[in-house]
Parts: structure tokens; sequence; C-alpha cells
């Protein structure tokens, strides 16, 4: 499956669209597309991969993406029972709508903080994934007018962290990003074995040291750290599921234990041990 670039129906005048508990759980679908996109699951544990970002979520996520910004399916992978909702704005909405609004300026600079990608928690993940269940039941004033009040309490909270460390800028063609999915999509596939450079080198029909400026052009990691990155992603995952720390290690393609804890230390900031210790003294 190639990436793709989505539209909105261009007959549709209205600034948003909802895609009511759409399943592509069994799609890697490594795409992105003008629209904002405001996206709310639950009932699923699943990594959050957003631009650069790769991080694993659990039990819920609501998460607002910048226009252009690539990214995968929220629930790729899951096979719980799950729900999920998608909120899509129109680009026009903010250029030529809120910004002429004094009233919506608040909304201005979060659709503007979405470049970073927003991950919301607490009790405006939980309120606003209510808000965003109900949504599709609505008649199309009460649609419209509820898309507002929820863009408006995602700007007056406080509980989100920022994805990225600066403004994510998609500046590839659909071919380079093709090229990228196919890399990310590999990655996925085969993160518990053992990957070269050269071979996925030869995937992108590139040499080896094109393939490294490309990669660190494209993505601003370094192939190798870009792979532990999403080794330890998986590796949390499977922390909180109550692996052991030999068997996280192994099972996440990491070929020495001591290796893992330097990588695991590096990417998150916290040994393996300590990680898990302070998950389970948070449960009750």
């Amino acid at each position: 499956m190639k990436i793709q670039l989505e539209t909105i129906n261009p007959a549709s005048k209205s600034p948003f669209r909802l895609l009511h508990d759409p399943k592509l759980n069994h799609l890697f679908y490594w795409h992105f597309h003008p629209e904002f996109e405001l996206v709310y699951i639950e009932g699923a544990s699943a990594t959050r991969h957003v631009g650069n970002h790769i991080s694993q979520f659990t039990d819920s996520d609501l998460v607002l993406i910048g226009s252009n910004i690539p990214h995968l399916n929220f629930d790729h992978g899951v096979t719980t029972t799950y729900r999920k909702e998608v909120l899509h704005v129109k680009p026009f909405f903010k250029e030529n709508f809120i910004s002429q609004m004094p009233e919506l300026q608040s909304i201005e600079r979060l659709l503007e903080l979405s470049k970073y990608g927003l991950a919301f928690s607490g009790a405006t993940k939980k309120e606003v994934g209510e808000l965003l269940k109900k949504l599709h039941l609505l008649p199309p004033f009460e649609f419209f007018m509820q898309s507002i009040t929820i863009l408006k309490k995602l700007a007056q909270s406080k509980e989100f962290e920022l994805l990225h460390t600066k403004p994510y800028i998609n500046r590839y063609s659909k071919k380079e990003q093709e090229r990228i999915r196919q890399i990310y999509a590999l990655i996925d596939e085969r993160y518990q074995n053992k990957i070269t450079v050269d071979e996925v080198a030869d995937l992108c029909n590139l040499t080896k040291p094109a393939f490294c400026r490309y990669f660190k052009k494209a993505t601003g990691n370094t192939f190798i750290s870009f792979l532990n990155q999403y080794r330890i992603s998986q590796a949390k995952r499977l922390l909180l599921m109550g692996k052991n720390i030999s068997e996280t290690c192994y099972e996440c393609g990491f070929e020495s234990l001591s290796y893992f804890n330097r990588t695991f230390k590096k990417v998150t900031g916290e040994n393996p041990s300590s990680f898990k210790n302070q998950h389970f003294k948070l449960r009750p």
C-alpha cells in the first residue's frame, strides 16, 4: 500500500469532517494531508508515530496533528476491541475564518501549536474524548458548534505535551514520503531481528553513503538512532506488560543487555529497571 495524500471532499463547504470509528488496524497506513487532524482512540495500546516522534500510548490517546505532518494510523496492529474518532479541520478554517475572529484567537494559537504535534492527557483527554464520541449523532449545525467547543477546550487546556521540540515541516515529495514509508514499514516488521544499513539502502536503491545522507536529511536522525528509538518504544510497551528486562532486550532486537541498557537510558533518560519500577509503584 502506497502513502496517500488524503483530501476532504471539495464539494463540502464545511470546515470539518468526521471519520466515525474507522478501522485500519490491518494496515500500515503512513500518510499525510493538508487538513489538521484530531484523533481519539480508546480500548487500545499501540504506537504513536507522528512525524519523527515515536512513543507508546496505553488504553487511550488524544492527539492533534498539524497540517501535512506524516503520521501512522493509531490503530495499526491493534487486536483488542477499540473505538476511534477522527476530526479533520480544513486549512481555510484557520486562514480565512479564525484569523478574522478575535474571539477565536486561542484556537488560532492551538492550530499554530499543532505544528509540533500535541498529545493531550488527564481530564482534557477524557472530556474531549467523550465529546468526540457523540459528534456523529449531531445534526449539521450542532456538529459545527460542538467542533468549535472541542477546539476551544483544547486551546484552554494545559494538559498536553509537544511531540517535537520544533515545528515539523514536511519538505518532501510524495515519492520521497513513499520511500520513508517503506523504511518505516520494514522497521515495524523486522525490528525484532538484525537490520543492517546496507539492506535498507538496497531497499531504497541507494548506495550506503547516499542512503545515510538521505535518511539524516529526511528525519533528522541517523538510521541506527531512529531504529533504536523505535526499539525502545517497543521495549517500554513490553516492560509495562510485565516482561523482564532480559526478555525485553532480546525481543526488541538488541544483541546485548549492556547495549540495551545504555540505549534505553540515552533515549528515555532512565534505565529500564527504574522505568519499570516507577510504573508499578504508581499502580493501585
